[in-house]
């Protein structure tokens, strides 16, 4: 009985959705790889390099230059899920049982990828550490809060932007672990985890539809996979490149970041009602 109260649970619902595309292969992206790929066009080799030991505000890369490379991810990944989503939706009703796990897996998938993007774009520290490996607490609360921001929930804007306040008075280069996990962004985490689990089920939803007429479901499929994709990610965009982490003129040097802990202050962030929704060809790695 106990395990399936917690199946029905929205915020486990969630977080089994997240977790699961999080191991597949080519879903996590190599901050360095990524950095040095997708400045390359834009920057100095100085300043790349700079970006990767330190962040691309500490080497003086404008929002003006991170927005061009960050418009360019955003695109290069919304054709790429759109283009599989239709894919998926090609075979009909019968191959359901088989189409709407991996189309939703992979449509995951492509939000993890860009949310890693956008935050090493704007200057957050590597979520993780390697592929296939389990993902530590603080890398869940804070991609939980990322998918937040992209489905329009206010309470993650705000949670997003106390981490994000932490770090940059710190001069961090690690996730506030704390805050994250049993600190004060930690509850926030919980309710906007739940309210996606709730959510999500009713995208997937949709998305069945969408799919149970061949060939008319793939255009479907496809467009509606844009439709939301799209306007997602640039949410996202906007609030972490607005966000201290991403201003320049904070720079610091090198010698000035701290490898650590970021220290939590005792300020309380109230966590609201979940809120109703308000959704370029750079790196390919």
């Amino acid at each position: 009985m106990k395990q399936g109260k917690d199946v029905e649970n929205p915020e486990s619902r969630f977080f089994t959705v997240l977790l699961a595309p999080a191991k597949l292969p080519g879903v996590r992206v190599q901050r360095e790889a990524y950095l040095r790929s997708a400045l390359a066009r834009h920057c100095s080799e100085d300043q790349i390099r700079r970006a990767v030991e330190t962040t691309p505000a500490a080497a003086g890369i404008t929002v003006e230059v991170l927005d061009k490379v960050a418009n360019d991810s955003i695109r290069y990944e919304t054709a790429k899920v759109s283009a599989l989503s239709a894919a998926a939706g090609i075979p009909g009703i019968l191959a359901l049982p088989a189409t709407v796990p991996a189309d939703l897996a992979q449509y995951v998938g492509h939000m993890l990828r860009i949310a890693q993007k956008l935050a090493y774009l704007y200057s957050w520290p590597e979520l993780f550490s390697g592929e296939g490996e389990d993902v530590d607490d603080a890398t869940k609360g804070v991609l939980t809060l990322f998918f937040g921001v992209m489905f329009g929930v206010q309470s993650a804007n705000a949670a997003v932007g106390k981490v994000a306040g932490m770090m940059a008075e710190q001069v961090a280069k690690k996730l506030p672990q704390k805050a994250l996990t049993h600190g004060v962004v930690y509850p926030l985490v919980k309710k906007v985890a739940g309210y996606l689990g709730v959510r999500m089920t009713t995208q997937s939803f949709a998305t069945t539809v969408s799919k149970a007429i061949p060939l008319l479901g793939a255009a479907v499929s496809g467009g509606l996979t844009f439709a939301t994709y799209l306007p997602m990610t640039k949410r996202l965009k906007k609030h972490l490149a607005g966000l201290p982490l991403a201003d320049p003129s904070s720079r610091v040097g090198e010698e000035d970041v701290v490898d650590g802990e970021v220290v939590e202050d005792h300020e309380v962030l109230v966590a609201p009602h979940a809120e109703p929704l308000g959704a370029d060809p750079a790196a390919r790695g």
